[in-house]
């Protein structure tokens, strides 16, 4: 990942020959110089309020900089933002200016005429330096299991079930209700959210698999922002891709959007991998969709069963959402929870395929009318999960007494297996 470098300097010759220096480092993003050390305390200060991943690795400040002396500059910015290197590029490299920067916070001392081996030197170590603190902050300021935003995993008992609309529409609620909401696809092979809506994307979750420290702004590169206001986190367009995306990559991944959004709402699919599987252990809330049918209930029965041989999850630490209900079906919610073990969900979504045809088939399942009866109850689960404020007049249909569970805190157990899939040793 590149070295973001910040130069500062009041004398414009001496600025434009560090920033050429600057360039030609490997590995080196320099930033617009600024000029004055008001301005320069005042940028890092709007850049520390977004996060401290936002801050430059390395700041480099020539002698001359102005108003503020700047050894004295130097000691504010080590105070206010720690996590910044700082080097001081000086005509004096004597032994006590070196002492008296070193006391006042700096990390390196640079003496001109500036050479190019000496300069790429310090900026490397400190680069490394402020990349090794902010990685310690990080781990002081993290719960155990995650803090921030509410996580929830939608999956399918089988392909069909209505899945990914569940998540779309979860998280179309969520993010009306005024809460910053991502949308990940986390059906690696066969993800279906950029169809529902219409879009066209150049990157995908697989381009975060193989970053080690996702910072806010590599967070954000990786996103797609929907018209409607969503964070979205695409499956891959290759599906061959998705085999980059390991349990341990979704994990990180799940950790740095809980971080910055206050809900995440993930499509799992219908087929279980590591990433999938650490996205249901770490959630909050995990959904398993199914419809009211034979064929999808036993799915959704074995799904449960496996989940808990794999200890990702427990039976009553899961929710059954029912789909397409209708009072005419031999199969009721009540009878899916006795089948299943599972908590289960007030909210049933009535079958009611005619009101979704035409924006399915034109692939905006978000303009979907408001009075639809699927989207009433669909945004009334949103309600029922803490999402969102459930609309008034929001069709409920199916069990009213439901069991509310199935929602834990994030975290996990730490001795689960599910990345690798592995069975519970007998």
């Amino acid at each position: 990942m590149p070295t973001r470098i910040l130069p500062a300097g009041a004398d414009p010759d001496a600025v434009r020959s560090l920033v050429t220096l600057l360039s030609q480092l490997p590995d080196a993003e320099p930033q617009p110089p600024v000029t004055d050390s008001t301005q320069l305390v005042d940028a890092l200060a709007r850049l520390a309020a977004e996060a401290v991943d936002e801050l430059p690795e390395v700041l480099v400040v020539h002698e001359r900089i102005g108003p503020a002396p700047a050894l004295e500059l130097i000691r504010e910015i080590a105070l206010r933002f720690p996590a910044v290197g700082v080097i001081l590029v000086t005509s004096d490299a004597s032994p006590g200016l070196f002492a008296a920067a070193m006391d006042s916070g700096a990390r390196g001392l640079v003496a001109l005429p500036l050479s190019y081996d000496e300069l790429a030197g310090r900026v490397q170590a400190v680069a490394q330096w402020s990349t090794e603190v902010r990685r310690h902050l990080g781990q002081g300021g993290e719960a155990p299991g995650g803090s921030g935003g509410t996580v929830v995993t939608v999956s399918g008992a089988k392909g069909g079930v209505g899945a990914t609309l569940t998540a779309v529409q979860l998280a179309l609620a969520a993010q009306a209700s005024g809460r910053s909401t991502a949308l990940v696809d986390l059906d690696l092979q066969c993800g279906d959210v950029a169809s529902f809506l219409d879009i066209q994307f150049r990157r995908s979750v697989a381009d975060l698999a193989a970053i080690s420290d996702i910072s806010p702004r590599v967070l954000a590169d990786a996103l797609f922002r929907h018209d409607t206001g969503l964070a979205l986190l695409l499956a891959p367009g290759e599906g061959e891709r998705g085999e980059e995306v390991t349990d341990r990559a979704a994990r990180q991944i799940v950790r740095a959007l809980r971080s910055r959004y206050d809900v995440v709402v993930i499509d799992c699919g219908a087929q279980l991998g590591g990433a999938g599987a650490a996205a249901i252990e770490t959630a909050d809330t995990a959904l398993l969709v199914t419809t009211p049918d034979v064929i999808a209930v036993r799915a959704a029965k074995r799904t449960v069963r496996m989940w808990d041989r794999l200890q990702i999850r427990k039976a009553e630490e899961t929710t059954v959402v029912v789909n397409r209900q209708s009072r005419h079906t031999e199969i009721q919610p009540a009878l899916v929870q006795r089948i299943t073990g599972t908590a289960l969900a007030r909210t049933a979504v009535p079958a009611n395929f005619k009101e979704l045809q035409a924006v399915v088939d034109a692939g905006r399942v978000h303009e979907l009318d408001a009075r639809s009866t699927v989207k009433q109850a669909l945004w009334a689960l949103a309600g029922e999960l803490g999402l969102a404020r459930a609309a008034e007049g929001a069709h409920r249909g199916g069990a009213r007494g439901g069991v509310r569970g199935g929602v834990r805190g994030g975290g996990g157990r730490d001795g689960a297996r599910a990345g690798g899939l592995r069975r519970r040793k007998e």
